[in-house]
C-alpha cells in the first residue's frame, strides 16, 4: 500500500493549481486581446439609440508621397455576425485585402473611399487632409451615418463648429455625426478592419498607377512610404508632384545634414518655389515627427475635387446582402 505524506499531497495540489494556472491563457483570452475583431463594440452603440453606424480608418497618413486615404463603411442591426478572415489591413498579406475587397462590400450596407492629395496635405496640413479626405468618403456614402467610430484617440474627422447667419433655419447645414474614438479600433472591431482594407487596397492600386507615371521611386513596392529605395530614388531625382513637399524630404536637406534632424532643428532647405534659400525654425521635439498641422484649420475644397492628382478623390456606394459573408 502506497502512503502519501502530507508533504507530498501539499507538493501534488501546488503541482495541479500551477497547471490550471497555465493553462488558462490558452483557453481564455483577456477582454480586447482577441486577435479575430468582433461587432461587441458596434452592437453597442446601435443599441444606444443609434440606427447606422459608420466605422472609419485612414492609411497613408505617414507615407512621403501620394494622398492620405479614408475609408468608411455602414453597419446597422441586420449585420449579425463579423465576416469571416477580416482583419486590421496591416495584418494581411496583399492578396488577402483585394480578395476581401467583394465581399466586404457586399457584408457592410454601404462603404465609400476619399482621398486627399499630396498638394492639398502640403497647403493645410495633414489633420485636414485627413478631414478632407473623411468628408469626402461621408459625402460618397448612400446614406448619412448619425455615429461615426474612429479608430485613434484624436477626432481629426469633426469640423471645428461655427455659427452661421441660417442656423435655426431650414437652411442650416445637418449636425455632423457624433464621433466616438477608440484606441485599436481596427483590431477590434470588424467594420473598423473592413474599412481600413478597402481604405488600403484603393490607395495602393492608385500608387501602382502613378508608380507608371512617375518611375523610378518603386511606388509599386514602397507605396510611398519611406523604405531605404524610396529614400535614396528621392536624393538621387529630387522629389515629383506628388510627393508632400513641404515634409522633410531627403534631398531637401543640405549636404552636411544629410537629411537628417537629430539636432531637433530644420536645416536650410531650397524655396521650391523661387529657388531662394529659406531658413525654417526649431521644431518642437514633441510635435508631430511627419508633419506640423493645425488641428482647427478648416480647407476650401469642393468635396469631390482634389488639386494634383488628376483624378476622382472619393467614391463610395451601397453594400449588398450575403449570407454566406457571414449575415
Amino acid at each position: 500500500m502506497t502512503v502519501t505524506t502530507g508533504t507530498a499531497r501539499a507538493r501534488r495540489a501546488t503541482s495541479d493549481r500551477a497547471g490550471q494556472q497555465r493553462a488558462t491563457p490558452a483557453t481564455r483570452t483577456p477582454p480586447g486581446r482577441s486577435t479575430v475583431p468582433g461587432l461587441r463594440v458596434e452592437k453597442r452603440l446601435l443599441r444606444s439609440g443609434h440606427t447606422l453606424l459608420g466605422a472609419c480608418d485612414e492609411v497613408g497618413r505617414g507615407a512621403l508621397g501620394g494622398p492620405v486615404t479614408v475609408g468608411i463603411v455602414l453597419v446597422d442591426a441586420s449585420v449579425q455576425r463579423p465576416l469571416a478572415g477580416v482583419r486590421d489591413s496591416k495584418l494581411l498579406t496583399p492578396a488577402a485585402r483585394v480578395a476581401l475587397v467583394p465581399r466586404i462590400r457586399r457584408w457592410v450596407v454601404g462603404h465609400a473611399v476619399g482621398h486627399a492629395t499630396a498638394e492639398e496635405i502640403d497647403e493645410h496640413g495633414i489633420i485636414a487632409g485627413l478631414r478632407m479626405a473623411g468628408h469626402r468618403a461621408l459625402a460618397a456614402l448612400p446614406a448619412r451615418p448619425d455615429v461615426v467610430l474612429l479608430d485613434g484617440n484624436h477626432d481629426w474627422l469633426s469640423s471645428p463648429r461655427r455659427p452661421t447667419l441660417f442656423d435655426g433655419t431650414p437652411l442650416a447645414e445637418p449636425a455632423p455625426p457624433r464621433v466616438a474614438t477608440m484606441i485599436k479600433a481596427d483590431l477590434q472591431c470588424a467594420s473598423v478592419a473592413a474599412a481600413s482594407v478597402l481604405a488600403k487596397t484603393e490607395r495602393d492600386a492608385l500608387m501602382v498607377r502613378l508608380a507608371g507615371q512617375h518611375p523610378g521611386y518603386g511606388w509599386e513596392e514602397n507605396k510611398g512610404y519611406s523604405t531605404a529605395g524610396h529614400v535614396e530614388a528621392l536624393r538621387r531625382l529630387g522629389p515629383c508632384v506628388h510627393h508632400r513637399q513641404s515634409w522633410r524630404l531627403p534631398e531637401l536637406a543640405t549636404p552636411d545634414c544629410d537629411g537628417l534632424w537629430d539636432d531637433g532643428t530644420r536645416p536650410v532647405v531650397p524655396d521650391l518655389a523661387g529657388g531662394a534659400v529659406a531658413k525654417v525654425g526649431p521644431t518642437d521635439p514633441t510635435a508631430d515627427p511627419v508633419a506640423d498641422a493645425d488641428l482647427d484649420a478648416e480647407p476650401v475644397a469642393e468635396p469631390g475635387v482634389g488639386r494634383g492628382m488628376g483624378l476622382d478623390v472619393a467614391r463610395g456606394a451601397g453594400g449588398g446582402r450575403d449570407a454566406a459573408d457571414g449575415r
